[in-house]
C-alpha cells in the first residue's frame, strides 16, 4: 500500500470512527435544528395570519363607525378585545371607539376605552399617544387632577407642546394660575414659530394677564 493510500485509508477510518462515536449526537442536532427552523416558520406564518385577521376586524369596525352602525362597531370591537388583544389593532379599535364616543358626548365610555387602549398597547409609542388622548378626555370631564396624573407619566420630550398646554389647562381649572402660566409658556417655547397653535396659546396667556378673566375654575376630581 502506497503511503498516500495509507493516509487516505487512515483518514477514512477516522471519519468512520468519529461517526460511530458521534453519529447519534449529530443526527439529534440536525433534527433539533430542523425542528426549530420549521417551528419558527410556522410561528411566523401564524403571527402574520393572526395580524391579518385582526386588521380585517379593525377595518370592519372602522366601516361600522363611519356608517353610524353602533351595533356592528360594538360587535367588531368585542371580537378585537377577545381574540386579538395582543395586536396593535385592538388598541387602535379602542381608540377609534373612544373618538366616536367623544363625538357623541359619551365621555365616561371614551375614557374607559382609552384606558383599555393604554393598558393593551404593545408599543410604548402607542401607549404615550393614547395616554395623551385620555388626559384630554379626563380634562373635558372636569377631572383636572386625574388629567395631571396621566400627564405626569409622559416621558420628557414626548409631545412637549401638547403636554404642557394640557397641563396648563388642568392647572387653570384647579386655580393654580402661576403654574398654568408657566405651563403655557413652556408649551409656546416648544412650538415651531410657524405652528398654527401658537395664536391659541398666546390668547390663553393673554387671558391670564387680564384682571378678572382667568378666575379659578371648578376644581377637578
Amino acid at each position: 500500500m502506497a503511503f498516500s493510500d495509507y493516509d487516505e485509508y487512515e483518514q477514512s477510518e477516522k471519519v468512520r470512527q468519529w461517526i460511530k462515536e458521534n453519529g447519534l449526537a449529530v443526527v439529534v442536532g440536525v433534527v433539533v435544528a430542523l425542528a426549530l427552523i420549521f417551528g419558527w416558520r410556522q410561528w411566523k406564518a401564524h403571527t402574520e395570519s393572526h395580524h391579518m385577521q385582526a386588521a380585517g376586524v379593525y377595518a370592519t369596525l372602522s366601516d361600522a363607525l363611519a356608517a353610524g352602525n353602533e351595533a356592528a362597531a360594538d360587535s367588531a370591537f368585542g371580537e378585537l378585545k377577545k381574540d386579538f388583544d395582543d395586536t396593535p389593532y385592538a388598541a387602535f379599535g379602542a381608540a377609534a371607539m373612544a373618538g366616536d364616543e367623544v363625538g357623541r358626548d359619551k365621555l365616561d365610555q371614551a375614557a374607559r376605552n382609552l384606558q383599555w387602549a393604554v393598558d393593551h398597547s404593545p408599543e410604548p409609542a402607542l401607549r404615550r399617544l393614547f395616554t395623551l388622548r385620555l388626559a384630554r378626555v379626563e380634562l373635558a370631564q372636569g377631572n383636572a387632577r386625574q388629567a395631571l396624573t396621566h400627564l405626569e407619566g409622559m416621558p420628557a420630550g414626548d409631545y412637549p407642546a401638547l403636554v404642557d398646554e394640557l397641563r396648563g389647562d388642568a392647572l387653570l381649572k384647579l386655580g393654580q394660575l402661576e403654574a398654568a402660566r408657566g405651563a403655557y409658556q413652556a408649551a409656546l417655547a416648544a412650538l415651531d414659530k410657524d405652528a398654527p397653535q401658537r395664536e391659541a396659546l398666546k390668547m390663553k396667556l393673554d387671558d391670564l394677564t387680564q384682571p378678572g378673566v382667568a378666575q379659578p375654575g371648578k376644581q377637578g376630581t
